[in-house]
């Protein structure tokens, strides 16, 4: 495999202007993007509360009913991650 090979100042540049570049794409999301995203961050956030409070409750049981509780503690984080993806893409058409 060859290496393509720059000098240092075309590279240092290259780089400086790829950054730029990503920066400003990164500021074009448009008002109905930030909205859903903001809406997902909030989703997310919910299920993880919930979780975290079915975590707390676990921890002042044993044995089975722990591991139940901790069981629907990750069903709820996780169903919470994926409601808040598919708003993240639906974010992503915009």
């Amino acid at each position: 495999m060859k290496a393509i090979i720059m000098p240092r100042s075309t590279s240092g540049w290259t780089a400086l202007a790829l950054a730029a570049v990503s920066l400003g794409l990164a500021g074009c999301d448009s008002p109905r993007e930030d909205a859903l995203e903001q809406k997902a961050d909030t989703v997310e956030e919910a299920y993880d509360a919930q979780a975290d409070r079915l975590e707390e409750q676990a921890d002042t049981m044993t044995g089975a009913a722990e591991d139940r509780l901790e069981n629907k503690a990750e069903a709820v984080e996780e169903s919470g991650e994926a409601k808040a993806d598919a708003v993240e893409d639906k974010a992503d058409q915009y």
